[in-house]
């Protein structure tokens, strides 16, 4: 009756062994399989933002007077680079346009500000900032450094509004939450098939709208 006893714990503890080497052997897989994709998406952040021109305005605070003027500024500065902005430029070419030209954007920006009646400082410049996961229609940019065209009002402590310069979102309708074809097409040319599918996925990278 002992042995049989000890027989059954014996195969109690080969079974509890085996759980456990499951539990770990998953575990491992688990985590391995995590920082190989994490690894994946860093490497795709990075070549994303080679491929990429952000634009940044930041507002004094969250007045809705300040916020409006936000909005004006935004509008003064795009009809002024849709006008000016060299249409078959790629993202460094686009770059290299912004900042040989961002005294006249700064002062596109500048006038308009003053135009409105207020008297905050503005500046204008072509720099990398950090952006969080943030989504513009139906496509989703993740987290990462990006070089933009950055302009901050006044204190630039209020909720800010972004784009996508180039390729070209900015100038699409995105008022019902979903990037017309024309844009989705221009990210498609110069975004690898990878890429794509994951900045255009309906769940990975979704976060949030225009603003945080």
């Amino acid at each position: 009756m002992e042995r049989t006893y000890i027989q059954k714990m014996e195969r109690n503890a080969a079974g509890m062994i085996m759980f456990l080497a499951v539990c770990i052997s998953v575990l491992l897989t688990g985590m391995i399989s995590h920082r190989v994709d994490a690894a994946a998406q860093a490497d795709m952040q990075e070549h994303l933002a080679r491929e990429v021109l952000r634009f940044h305005v930041l507002a004094n605070s969250d007045s809705e007077e300040d916020q409006a003027l936000k909005l004006k500024v935004r509008d003064a500065v795009l009809a002024f680079l849709d006008e000016n902005m060299p249409e078959m430029a790629d993202a460094a070419e686009t770059g290299a346009w912004m900042r040989k030209n961002i005294d006249a954007i700064e002062e596109v920006s500048r006038e308009t500000v003053a135009a409105d009646g207020a008297e905050y400082p503005v500046s204008a410049a072509v720099t990398t900032c950090w952006f969080p996961d943030k989504s513009y229609g139906d496509v989703t940019f993740p987290a990462g450094n990006y070089e933009a065209l950055r302009i901050e009002i006044g204190a630039a402590e209020g909720h800010n509004w972004w784009c996508v310069l180039y390729p070209g979102l900015c100038f699409l309708d995105t008022t019902n939450a979903v990037v017309p074809d024309e844009g989705k097409q221009k990210l498609k040319n110069v975004l690898t098939e990878e890429e794509y599918s994951r900045v255009t996925a309906t769940s990975d990278f979704k976060i949030s709208w225009y603003f945080w």
